[in-house]
């Protein structure tokens, strides 16, 4: 017998056993391929972004054993991965974690972990936003070598003008759909891997001939995770490096729009993890390396360098002409990233208003560009404003919001592993890979995340955590981070008052798959 095909057809529901509720969105259909998949799961990521923003940052928490807490913080995104594929091949829907949740644990569950995913999108665009705005009156400075035009990024009218601009192109390229985010992003992550290869290269180099005093010799010790001096020091380092490997399942997002959308996301999201862990790696280690992980000079944990290091080793290790494509990288990383992150939110967003778990209006698909326009639209104003008002309330407010990401990140990441388990649960029996690769891997995955996320949430109780602010005692990133999802709480009540039947289990029921039978 050959397989039922469950793939969502424009307009209708997707044939096949128990996955009768599924609904087409309208989205144009087989736009992407594998590796235009891959490079949009990488462009999400920004590698070369988090590498500037998280590798001082991370070895001012765990020191030498930073390249160890890169595979630590690997090991969970790649078993939830696993969840990710197989849950796509029995339910191909842009809604990914959302749509799979409400199937594996019903409406209100499934709500959050929407919510959580689009909130936590919110906060990222924001702060990729005001990352490229900064990288880009840094970049303007050094082509014109006038200081005066670098600084005019510390004026905060004209750094929101510009990061509302960037918002607003990044949003209109992906209204115009995937061929053209797939074209820019071809460019975009070929740059920021070169010009990593490039730094790695010269790192090496610098370390071979002892170029700085602060270098170390490579040791297999730095391998070793349970060197990290305490726990509080190795959570704060996995959340870290958590938050690096984000948004690799935005391949999943664009499911209806890959060719063999059943496997392909699934390969892509696959091949995007490799790309990353292998880049994390090489810089890391060539980094440390070169300037060690020390508190002074050039090394990578110096609190005055460690928010921005490629923005204090561009010089010093590839030299002013080649550092200056270090300062192009981080734009383009920033940039590229701001574009490709609308396509998990805006999808996210079209699934939940196609299942009525949402206002309707946001079920619309662009008739020429078969993109979720109203969604996309809705997700960079959502971004602008955030950005803006955080921005202009407080740098701190906007600081501690960023914290708060790893809370939303390991939530729905967590519930979407714990998903696949449950959905999956009358098939372990069939096999040793359905049993490892539907049951195993993405509970254990799960249970990773969870433990991250409530040892977090621990943390963050602590006013010292984040900027250091507190709300009548609480550290300001706890109340955030809570505050966020209880609100998404308030917006769901209020949601399921207009939306009975979503709420009820009627759209998308809490059924068990069917065995799928193959040749």
């Amino acid at each position: 017998m050959t397989q039922l095909d469950t793939r969502p057809q424009a307009g209708d529901t997707v044939s096949g056993a128990a996955e009768g509720d599924l609904r087409g969105k309208g989205l144009g259909k087989g736009s992407v391929g594998l590796l235009g998949s891959a490079v949009i799961g990488i462009s999400t990521v920004a590698p070369v972004y988090c590498l500037t923003s998280t590798l001082g940052s991370t070895a001012g928490e765990v020191g030498v054993q930073m390249p160890a807490i890169f595979l630590a913080g690997f090991l969970p995104m790649l078993l939830v991965a696993f969840a990710y594929r197989e849950l796509n091949k029995a339910v191909p829907d842009c809604g990914t974690s959302f749509t799979w949740t409400v199937k594996a644990f019903g409406p209100r569950v499934g709500w959050m972990c929407g919510w959580g995913l689009v909130i936590a999108t919110i906060i990222v665009l924001s702060n990729l936003a005001g990352v490229a705005t900064s990288y880009f009156w840094l970049l303007a400075g050094e082509v014109t070598g006038n200081p005066s035009v670098a600084a005019l990024d510390e004026n905060k009218f004209v750094h929101i003008a510009t990061c509302l601009t960037l918002i607003a192109v990044a949003t209109a390229i992906s209204y115009r759909g995937m061929t053209a985010t797939k074209g820019v992003q071809y460019a975009l992550v070929g740059l920021q891997l070169v010009v990593l290869a490039v730094f790695v290269a010269m790192a090496l180099q610098k370390a071979s001939a002892g170029t700085f005093d602060t270098g170390l010799d490579f040791s297999w010790s730095w391998m070793n995770p349970f060197a990290v001096e305490s726990m509080a020091a190795f959570t704060a380092g996995l959340s870290l490096s958590i938050f690096m490997y984000w948004g690799w399942d935005a391949c999943l997002a664009t499911n209806e729009e890959t060719t063999g959308s059943e496997k392909t996301p699934g390969r892509a999201a696959l091949v995007a993890m490799v790309v990353l862990v292998g880049s994390y790696m090489a810089t890391g280690i060539a980094a440390q390396m070169a300037v060690g992980s020390g508190t002074e000079g050039l090394g990578l944990a110096n609190e005055e360098t460690s928010g921005n290091v490629f923005a204090a080793l561009a010089g010093p290790v590839m030299g002013p002409a080649l550092g200056v494509l270090l300062f192009i990288a981080v734009l383009a990383s920033a940039a590229a990233s701001l574009q490709t992150t609308f396509i998990p939110v805006a999808r996210t967003v079209l699934a939940m208003s196609t299942y009525e778990a949402l206002p309707p209006a946001y079920a619309k698909v662009h008739p020429k560009f078969k993109t979720p326009g109203r969604a996309t639209v809705m997700a960079g104003v959502a971004t602008g404003a955030f950005y803006t008002v955080m921005t202009l309330v407080s740098e701190n407010v906007l600081t501690d919001t960023i914290f708060a990401l790893g809370l939303m990140i390991c939530f729905y990441y967590s519930l979407t592993a714990f998903a696949c388990a449950w959905y999956f649960r009358k098939e372990l029996g069939r096999s040793a890979r359905d049993l490892f690769f539907k049951g195993v891997f993405p509970l254990l995955g799960g249970v990773l995340l969870a433990a991250v996320f409530f040892k977090t949430l621990y943390d963050t109780y602590d006013p010292s955590y984040g900027s250091g602010s507190a709300v009548f005692g609480v550290g300001s990133v706890f109340v955030i981070g809570v505050g966020l999802l209880l609100l998404g709480v308030a917006i769901m009540l209020v949601t399921a008052r207009r939306s009975p039947a979503f709420f009820r289990g009627e759209v998308l029921t809490r059924t068990t798959p069917a065995l799928v039978v193959r040749d």
